[in-house]
């Protein structure tokens, strides 16, 4: 048995030694150095490029300006490709940019023998830009007669939702109802992995090969194609090891213009490189939103109406788009069960500022941020229990979702809420910590999420999956999907080896994906993987199983029903003491068979059309030092039902990783803009608030194993969900230790300070 055990990661020797690839050890000593020149102004238009300067400069090979590249627009995002229109994702991108839309927009770009060359040609080049007013947020954007940062969207809105359930006039009428209302806003924050952005690009007999550290190589290959006008079978995408994505890999990001750098130049092969500090405004980041909520309460406490307005700061360009600002609406209508009615209104909105797309949680994180708060606020208010409240209002056991099919099948919230409340010793500690005076006090707060696995039905969720039997008993297994630092390769070795019957060390997942090689896979997103990945491993590893069966069972002279793969050995089913002949043996004799010589393969590809709800809860423990603005984060658990445990250790470890981004988000990290000129201020890790080891507690984590029973393995979603619950959670016990409620992160001295102020507690 494999699955359910913490066994080694299939990766962990060649990754602490130092052996395994990375892009950047893959690229040759002669590769020519391409460098971006960025735009010093936030909008407006690059009336003229010189270069002339720059041209001189030894070791220059090409400088290549937004005057010169392919006028095609080209989406980002990293979806599956629809053949529908409407469901296609903003191209609204182009290889280089003439009409500037950020500080530090891309406009032209040196391509140079060596590093030094590059970066005098950057400072040599002068530009002559016609500037426009600077937009930084959604209101800023939407106001009438402000500038249009894309020509097809009025009013800077990429696009707006608005849904009712229920009659919520009609609902809201009720007598007696308590009103509650209030503005909660979430930052951008950026990803912060430790391997930067990269790729080198050259020719290979006619066609355009990108290496590159991406989340997502088939995907990334039809980007590809689509920017630069090719037939999608003229790309190639290889991935190698990848440090570290968080879903700003889940982008197309500077592949498209590297492999046009190759084609401009013969095919020759040319390194793309960001600095840390360009990966913080030229890539991804979070998307900020404010987020209106407004609930019709009875006295009691039963929610009878909400109302969810949202406004979500989409950046300059398109990327992810309103797929994020639609995510937190469906947190909205599930988590809690309005009684009558409620009501939608979202909008995501264009600005001046570094683009928005895909990261951990993938807009789960500003609306449980909200709606999270807002339920303890109200709890707050009331004087009713925290929890009761939320119970009260909570989605019921058996709930079915009617558009995505979803059922919550068991009592996941109040198993692991116990998990929780155990932990921290909510009771005692909610009771010890009222009443508090002095200037350094204590609390306790929660919070609640909701998470769905996969993308199904909103997109297509396929993986396919191939499996090879060599001479000796071992087996290769490719998939599309991604090992990006999450420990997915050992995930898939641990289902092979439990479904075929083989040793775990006779499994050989191959890290790299190639598109020329590896079947399609849409890649990592979504915490997907094990779900989706798993459901096409099982089910190759049962096909390969038959075949291999059907040829022992002529070699053996036993009936196929009677035979079982058991630790690689050929056995019979009631018998596995009893070996018949090894799978080496057996592949051995039918490769080299003078009579029909088969090598042994099996390939499949699975569409999923289901979906899994994961639930859990964060509780925490805060220290707030009232006149000096500063929480000290005391305690803090994570409690996940996250299905079938496939591997503890794994496991634990992605909740620390998600624990470890929701105290950061929480506590200090954010960016921040010049409101004159729009250029970030904060992009560099000495300045942007990145939580460390200082800065963590002890970090408990807990788990609900309630077996999913549309999942291959009974797992679902762990990868995002762990960096959820915790910035409300903290937020929550900064409100039970001083009576204050911040409506925002990061809780920085910056803002405590003031709400102190505010409320007489300084």
């Amino acid at each position: 048995m494999s699955i359910g055990q913490s066994v080694p990661r299939v990766d962990a020797y060649e990754k602490v030694t130092g052996r395994a690839k990375y892009t950047g050890d893959l690229v040759e000593r002669d590769a020519l150095i391409g460098r971006v020149l960025h735009a010093s102004i936030a909008h407006g238009l690059v009336r003229g490029i010189d270069s002339t300067e720059a041209e001189q400069i030894p070791g220059v090979v090409q400088i290549i300006t937004c005057f010169d590249v392919p006028d095609i627009s080209f989406p980002t995002a990293g979806h599956p490709w629809s053949t529908d229109p409407s469901h296609q994702d903003p191209a609204d991108r182009k290889l280089l940019n003439r009409r500037v839309r950020l500080y530090g927009d891309d406009i032209a770009v040196v391509v140079a023998e060596d590093e030094v060359a590059a970066a005098q040609a950057l400072r040599a080049i002068k530009v002559d830009y016609e500037t426009y007013p600077i937009l930084l947020s959604p209101e800023a954007a939407m106001q009438e007669g402000a500038p249009l940062i894309h020509e097809n969207c009025p009013r800077n809105i990429l696009k707006h939702t608005a849904m009712e359930d229920g009659d919520f006039e009609a609902a809201t009428g009720e007598r007696g109802l308590l009103y509650f209302e209030e503005t909660y806003e979430t930052q951008p924050v950026q990803h912060c992995h430790i391997e930067p952005v990269i790729s080198f690009a050259y020719m290979e007999n006619g066609r355009i090969v990108v290496v590159s550290s991406t989340q997502i190589p088939h995907i990334v290959r039809r980007i590809v194609a689509q920017a630069l006008g090719l037939p999608w079978g003229k790309v190639r995408i290889i991935k190698p090891f990848v440090g570290g994505g968080f879903g700003n890999k889940q982008d197309a990001l500077y592949e498209p213009l590297n492999a046009y750098l190759s084609l401009r130049l013969g095919g020759r092969l040319v390194k793309l490189e960001l600095s840390r500090e360009e990966i913080f405004f030229a890539t991804r980041v979070r998307h900020g939103m404010q987020i209106r909520l407004s609930a019709y309460v009875r006295p009691n406490g039963r929610i009878v109406a909400r109302q969810y307005r949202a406004y979500s700061n989409q950046g300059a360009y398109g990327s992810h788009g309103h797929s994020i600002a639609a995510k937190g609406t469906n947190v909205f209508r599930q988590l809690y069960q309005d009684e009558k009615a409620r009501k939608l209104d979202i909008f995501t909105v264009y600005t001046n500022t570094a683009t928005a797309g895909a990261m951990r949680g993938y807009g789960t994180p500003q609306a449980v941020f909200a709606i999270e708060s807002q339920m303890e606020d109200i709890a707050y208010t009331l004087n009713l229990d925290p929890i009761e409240f939320r119970f009260m209002n909570l989605m019921p056991q058996g709930f079915r979702d009617p558009f995505s099919k979803n059922v919550n099948y068991f009592d996941s919230f109040h198993q692991c809420v116990e998990q929780g409340k155990a932990y921290i010793h909510w009771e005692e500690k909610r009771q010890a910590y009222q009443g508090q005076t002095g200037p350094v006090r204590r609390g306790v707060g929660m919070a609640l999420f909701w998470y769905n696995t996969a993308v199904w039905p909103i997109s297509i969720e396929v993986s396919s999956c191939r499996m090879v039997l060599n001479q000796d008993g071992s087996l290769q297994v490719q998939l599309g999907e991604t090992e990006i630092g999450q420990g997915a390769d050992t995930i898939f070795a641990q289902m092979t080896s439990e479904t075929l019957g083989v040793l775990l060390e006779q499994v050989h997942v191959i890290s790299t994906q190639d598109t020329d090689i590896t079947p399609f896979g849409t890649g990592a997103y979504g915490s997907r993987q094990s779900y989706v990945g798993g459901m096409a491993i099982q089910k190759t590893a049962h096909l390969l199983k038959d075949k291999i069966l059907d040829l022992a069972a002529s070699y053996t002279g036993m009936q196929t029903s009677a035979l079982d793969i058991h630790a690689g050995i050929i056995v019979l089913r009631s018998l596995h003491d009893k070996p018949l002949m090894s799978l080496g043996e057996l592949a051995t004799e039918v490769l080299y068979s003078p009579v029909h010589a088969e090598h042994l393969t099996a390939e499949t590809t699975l569409q999923a059309k289901s979906n899994a709800y994961s639930f859990g809860c964060a509780f925490a423990e805060v220290e707030v030092d009232i006149p000096l603005g500063k929480v000290r984060l005391v305690d803090m658990i994570n409690v996940h039902d996250c299905g079938r445990l496939l591997n503890p250790q794994l496991a634990q470890a992605q909740v620390h990783g998600g624990m470890s981004m929701a105290i950061g988000y929480g506590l200090s990290e954010q960016l921040l803009y010049d409101p004159k000129t729009g250029r970030l201020l904060n992009g560099t890790f000495l300045d942007y608030k990145l939580a460390t080891s200082m800065d963590h507690p002890h970090l408990a984590t807990a788990f609900v194993e309630n077996y999913e029973p549309t999942g291959a393995y009974g797992s679902k979603a762990l990868g995002e969900p762990p960096a959820v619950p915790g910035a409300p959670a903290i937020r929550n016990a900064v409100l039970h230790a001083t009576g204050v409620g911040i409506p925002c992160i990061p809780l920085t001295p910056h803002v405590l300070v003031p709400a102190f102020k505010q409320a007489g507690l300084i």
